[in-house]
């Protein structure tokens, strides 16, 4: 049979303080963990709003000085030329005036009897034609008629004449054209003379 229970033993050391008891049966906190790793960078907030302007800054040292302009050339447009041949201009063809009096910059070309704007404006233009016979010419701009002069008196020896005042854009190109009739003549003692002159320009 069992024998008795033994004498209770000494009291034993004092025990650690245990953690704060917050009540309850559940699950207590427990100690603060290390950090976690860095997350992804979020989305860009707005802007901001524009900050204040900043203060001049010292101004440049000048620019050179520009090339002299050339208004005063670039303003100027005429011509005179003459035609001093006795004999009729080919029919339904330039008239060509082979004898300069003026012209300024060659404007008006003596081989191909054009005159090619090369300042836009309003320009006047005037022939004056020594004639024995009838003629009508025709003053053309890009190939555009612009107007027919026609003198159909067959008397004797005079002088006709026709002038215009016409735009022109740069490098259009006036001259005159003879048709059916080309009654023109051209001798020291009477030339038939072709001009034109700048107004004004644009």
């Amino acid at each position: 049979m069992p024998g008795r229970d033994g004498r209770d033993g000494e009291i034993g050391q004092k025990g650690q303080q245990g953690g704060a008891w917050h009540g309850g049966l559940g699950p207590q906190k427990g100690e603060k963990g290390e950090p976690g790793l860095t997350g992804f960078p979020g989305k860009r907030g707005q802007s901001g709003e524009p900050g204040l302007a900043g203060i001049p800054g010292i101004p440049g040292p000048p620019g050179e000085s520009g090339e002299a302009g050339t208004v005063g050339v670039q303003q100027k447009a005429a011509f005179s030329v003459a035609r001093g041949t006795n004999d009729y201009p080919d029919r339904a063809s330039v008239i060509r005036f082979k004898s300069v009096i003026t012209n300024i910059n060659d404007d008006y070309n003596t081989e191909t009897g054009h005159f090619r704007c090369r300042v836009p404006g309003i320009y006047y233009f005037v022939f004056h034609a020594s004639l024995d016979d009838r003629l009508c010419v025709v003053m053309k701009r890009d190939n555009i008629p612009l107007t027919v002069f026609c003198d159909h008196r067959r008397t004797r020896r005079q002088v006709t004449s026709g002038g215009l005042a016409v735009y022109l854009s740069r490098d259009q190109e006036v001259w005159l054209e003879t048709r059916d009739y080309r009654g023109m003549r051209g001798k020291p003692s009477g030339y038939s003379i072709f001009s034109g002159f700048l107004l004004q320009p644009h």
